[in-house]
């Protein structure tokens, strides 16, 4: 019997500087049949020209290796949307999601197929380069922890590293463009909710360049906890772990503001004595450096409480995905 055929996507907007590294992983896949669909979210950088050198259904090019490379456009319409055009567009029995920022190992898909029977859904490992800053090597040491804890059966398809029955995601809606953020978390609900399975394979590998910008990591950080109110909205009671560093890393902002409060507002205790003077200097000592020390996860609990609090407006106003909180059913 041969092999099912597979479609494997891709969405880029602006990202002209992974392009070609994306592609090059894609297009050495071991797997076959096998297809690529990249959809250009209207960038507005050079990734358009870029794109569209890997255009080439026919596979004649010696870089496409045998492989379909079929390039769509778009107007920047956001990932969701750029993933439903591919998944109109796919042929394929599976459809595989990945990252342009993510360079698949060449068994990506051949590992995630050979444990494909049975699940709905099928996702590898992302692994992240630890790069040169301290946030690219927080990013990394956090992403892998979290992979190492994961069950075969797990709760998440990841979206750089995963693989859909493309019949049962087309019927389940897709990827709905009116989703904030975190469609992979939404669509795996809505597999698990209807009773499907999705299966978790260490050995099916992504490796994700390094994310070095503290502002971009924030950004990321901050959107994550927006889009889990709506996911906490949507699917009361369903376990997930989309956002499991957020227990350890929410309360830290209540504890810093509650520490330098006691320090500044409340001051040493009227029977201050000279002799007390070095203990407090002591103190306010270990705060600060504690806050100079975690200042990146510090600011980490600023962003997340800043996220959760917009999906809340989101809920109130009926927007980015939200039902209206008060609107009658």
């Amino acid at each position: 019997m041969s092999n099912p055929l597979v479609s494997v996507t891709v969405c880029v907007r602006d990202g002209e500087q992974w392009i070609d590294g994306c592609m090059t992983a894609l297009s050495t896949q071991t797997y076959r049949p096998l297809e690529i669909i990249a959809v250009d979210d209207g960038s507005s950088d050079g990734g358009t020209e870029i794109m569209q050198e890997w255009h080439d259904p026919q596979a004649e090019r010696p870089e496409s290796n045998g492989i379909s490379i079929r390039v769509l456009q778009q107007e920047p319409l956001g990932l969701s949307a750029g993933r439903n055009l591919a998944l109109k567009e796919a042929n394929g029995d599976w459809v595989a999601i990945t990252d342009i920022d993510c360079r698949a190992e060449p068994d990506w898909i051949s590992v995630m197929m050979a444990s494909s029977e049975g699940v709905e859904a099928v996702t590898g490992r992302v692994v992240f380069d630890e790069g040169r800053t301290s946030v690219s090597k927080l990013r990394a040491r956090k992403i892998a922890a979290k992979f190492a804890d994961r069950a075969e059966k797990t709760t998440l398809a990841n979206g750089p590293c995963s693989m859909f029955m493309r019949e049962n995601l087309v019927a389940r809606g897709g990827f709905d463009p009116a989703w904030y953020h975190a469609e992979d978390m939404e669509v795996s609900m809505r597999i698990l909710a209807s009773g499907g399975e999705i299966r978790y394979v260490a050995d099916a590998v992504v490796n994700h360049v390094a994310e070095e910008s503290l502002l971009q990591f924030l950004a990321k950080r901050r959107r994550d906890a927006r889009a889990h109110v709506r996911i906490i909205r949507g699917y009361r009671g369903m376990k997930h772990d989309f956002t499991s560093d957020a227990k350890f890393i929410a309360p830290l902002l209540p504890v810093v503001l509650f520490g330098w409060s006691s320090l500044l507002l409340f001051g040493p205790p009227e029977n201050f004595t000279a002799q007390m003077a070095p203990f407090w200097i002591v103190m306010a000592s270990c705060f600060l450096v504690a806050l100079i020390a975690f200042r990146i996860h510090i600011l980490w609990s600023c962003v997340l409480w800043i996220g959760a609090f917009e999906g809340c407006i989101d809920a109130v106003l009926g927007r980015n995905g939200h039902r209206r909180l008060f609107a009658k059913k």
